[in-house]
């Protein structure tokens, strides 16, 4: 039996909130408003006051995000910062473009996320911060990190790309670390209408060097062929400001949307051969993916794909495997290879029906059981 279940359904997204901005979006195209202004001020200001912080200031994407608040930092040349592999390269490359050297660590094999403990054996001399990925969704242990950085005088920098409301203990991600960075890419849970990123801070001077970083190196306040220091364009624009402000107001809705349907999928395969990722206590995972391990990764997506069931691998190779960054793995990291070898991620998105969910499960159940269908 076949049946269509897609990855995700950003269509659905764009229906819930286009009545509502159909209106400041046309205005915006048709008053030629399309850097800056008023909208994306607005949003800035959103969302610093959900993230718990004092300063938001958008950016043209996740990655230079993070690459901007390397450089703010004045992290560059002769400086380590220490990177999980196990995240898409975004995270590895930030740090190279910097100047800096990534020193790659495993991940605990339960949650798949950096611990202080492989933080700590990572630090040298040459360390200036970490890049602390809260990745799926989870959060990681900052309260354990942040007591490891702050021992060896370091910056954690959290990459939130994928946690948008998560929580833990009560502390949204990006607001523990000196800064949070984050991605608007359109499959994220808070997502543009094409790129659109963020990074967030208590500190304002972090915050003004950023900004000024990412608008060719003009200061606050400087005109407009003034510029302090050699910077480059990074900027969110207005219409994307004017669609995360609308899918701000729905972010906690469409999030619990996904923790209901990922208690169902944890309930359903509960007793199957289906590895998922832990959640350790007093986090909120705001479950960007659903992530599974199985043996026979490959075969076990083939035989889901036939049934209409789509679903994505994130991600099949570790940084520290890839061409341009072998020369910075300095060990093996076989959690992060083994997770390259098995991880796969299942359709999870607010809209899934119920009935999306149960035959999703059945068929996985079904696949790496080597059951055949039911007719």
């Amino acid at each position: 039996m076949r049946t269509d279940v897609p990855f995700t359904d950003l269509p659905a997204m764009t229906r819930e909130i286009w009545p509502g901005i159909a209106p400041e979006f046309t205005e915006a195209l048709l008053t030629g408003q399309y850097i800056g202004g008023a909208p994306v001020a607005e949003f800035e200001r959103r969302w610093a006051r959900y993230c718990g912080v004092r300063h938001a200031v958008g950016v043209a994407n996740g990655t230079d995000a993070l690459e901007l608040t390397l450089l703010a930092l004045g992290i560059g040349a002769g400086d380590e910062v220490v990177v999980p592999a196990n995240t898409f390269i975004a995270t590895a490359a930030a740090v190279v473009r910097a100047g800096a050297t990534p020193v790659f660590t495993d991940v605990d094999p339960d949650t798949l996320l950096l611990t202080p403990e492989l933080l700590a054996a990572a630090i040298t001399a040459r360390t200036r911060a970490v890049m602390v990925v809260h990745l799926y969704g989870n959060v990681a242990d900052l309260e354990g990190i942040g007591c490891v950085a702050r021992a060896a005088g370091i910056h954690v920098v959290e990459d939130a790309a994928q946690a948008h409301g998560a929580e833990r203990n009560g502390r949204r991600a990006g607001s523990a670390g000196i800064a949070g960075c984050f991605s608007f890419y359109p499959g994220k849970n808070l997502g543009a209408f094409g790129d659109g990123g963020a990074v967030v801070t208590d500190d304002p001077k972090l915050a003004e060097r950023v900004r000024a970083l990412a608008n060719h190196g003009r200061s606050n306040g400087s005109a407009h062929y003034e510029h302090e220091f050699v910077g480059t364009n990074s900027r969110l624009d207005t219409l994307q400001a004017i669609a995360l402000t609308a899918k701000l107001a729905r972010l906690d809705e469409w999030t619990d949307a996904r923790i209901a349907l990922a208690d169902g999928y944890r309930k359903r395969l509960a007793g199957t051969p289906v590895r998922l990722t832990g959640v350790e206590d007093g986090v909120r995972h705001a479950y960007h993916l659903m992530v599974a391990r199985v043996d026979r990764r490959d075969e076990v997506r083939d035989l889901l794909h036939r049934r209409g069931i789509r679903t994505g691998v994130h991600y099949p190779v570790p940084c520290h495997r890839q061409p341009p960054l072998r020369r910075y793995a300095s060990a093996p990291l076989p959690v992060c290879e083994e997770a390259a070898r098995t991880q796969f991620s299942l359709p999870l998105y607010p809209h899934l029906t119920e009935e999306q969910l149960d035959l999703v499960c059945e068929a996985l159940d079904e696949a790496v059981s080597g059951r055949a269908p039911r007719e």
